[in-house]
């Protein structure tokens, strides 16, 4: 878990957790400095113009390790939104592993370049602990349906992302019933919620409602937080095992997912503009397999439709469910990361360590 009292306690512009591990970021004009928890070890980097190059260069004394790069790549990134290349000076026996990870590519004009829409495919930097490597092909027949063995759900919290623009965290956590049960009761019964969800009812009904997408193989549940305040359920489920299969062309590893927000608190476009993409990235993160997610609300629920369009869904078609006239939507893993939709565009004007504080220096500019 982060260490939120000394998170809160240091003011951080920013919060990275390769691998679990805490950095808070500050910076101002040309540099950066990470603090790595708990040890409090520092990490210095400056930020310079080389060319036409925005350019990330170590200043430390000791040999940064790859979790001290990804933190201050993440960092810069997030500092600076529109920038989809970054330079980067780091010590050269880091190259190789860097190169490895797909972090540092080559590039005809600057030898070496970190892109944006490949360092937010590196997992490590948003994934909890329980999520092994892609899990190995092996086709098998459920209920009629044929599809690719699944790997054992993962527990606990799978994905955590700080949000500049709300200096909060968004977390992702496995559904557990008996914790969630009250809450997961109360959310169901909530007029809003009840109205498009047509779950409400006695507790009874909601905890084997639970059980059964607990239990079953190709559904994922989930509790989303802000700063660990729940604050919505989310259903992940792989859309080959799903009804929704015979409605499209559907891929071995298309996954699909419903909503709900329970909390009115936090029903509103500056947190629906932090949870909804941090959902499609954690989905995409899960399994780099995943070429597209796909939703499928109810036709009359205007106010979902204008927020998928917002976040980079496209409204394919209407087609008849058993239960509900329905919208598919759907996003492709190439368009999600090219065209960079994890934050809101245009930046939210009042977004700390939205934009850089000044102009960087240039290389000749010391």
């Amino acid at each position: 878990m982060p260490d939120t009292a000394t998170e809160q306690r240091l003011s951080p512009s920013f919060v990275s957790r390769p691998r679990g591990t805490t950095y808070l970021a500050t910076g101002e004009s040309h540099r950066l400095s990470l603090v790595r928890l708990p040890e409090r070890r520092h990490s210095p980097w400056t930020l310079r113009v080389r060319g036409d190059l925005l350019t990330l260069a170590w200043q430390g004394e000791q040999l940064p390790d790859t979790d001290d790069v990804l933190a201050a790549l993440e960092a810069t990134f997030s500092r600076t939104p529109g920038t989809r290349a970054l330079g980067l000076r780091v010590p050269a026996p880091l190259h190789a592993e860097l190169r490895r990870l797909g972090v540092l590519i080559p590039d005809t004009h600057h030898g070496h370049v970190v892109l944006q829409s490949l360092l937010w495919q590196q997992g490590t930097l948003w994934l909890g602990d329980g999520h092994a490597p892609d899990f190995p092909v092996q086709h098998v027949m459920q209920d009629g349906r044929r599809h690719p063995l699944r790997a054992p759900k993962p527990a606990g919290v799978v994905y955590r992302r700080h949000i500049p623009w709300l200096n909060a965290t968004f977390s992702l956590r496995v559904a557990d019933i008996d914790t969630d049960l009250p809450r997961f009761h109360r959310w169901m019964n909530d007029p809003v919620v009840a109205h498009f969800w047509e779950e409400q009812g006695e507790l009874s009904h909601h905890r084997q409602y639970l059980e059964r997408v607990t239990h079953a193989p190709g559904i994922l549940p989930l509790i989303a937080a802000f700063d660990d305040t729940p604050f919505g359920y989310i259903e992940a489920y792989w859309a080959r095992e799903d009804r929704i299969a015979p409605y499209y062309d559907t891929d071995d590893f298309d996954r699909g997912w419903h909503v709900l927000v329970g909390d009115a608190a936090f029903r509103g476009k500056p947190w629906l503009a932090a949870w909804m993409p941090s959902v499609s990235h954690y989905l995409f993160l899960a399994d780099h397999r995943t070429r597209r997610l796909v939703i499928e609300p109810r036709s009359d629920n205007d106010r979902m439709l204008r927020n998928l369009s917002r976040c980079g869904y496209a409204l394919v078609k209407t087609f008849d469910f058993p239960h509900k006239h329905a919208v598919l939507g759907m996003l492709s893993r190439e368009h999600f990361f090219n065209e960079r939709l994890w934050v809101p565009a245009p930046p939210h004007p009042g977004a700390p360590f939205s934009s850089p504080s000044g102009p960087f220096p240039t290389e000749s500019n010391e």
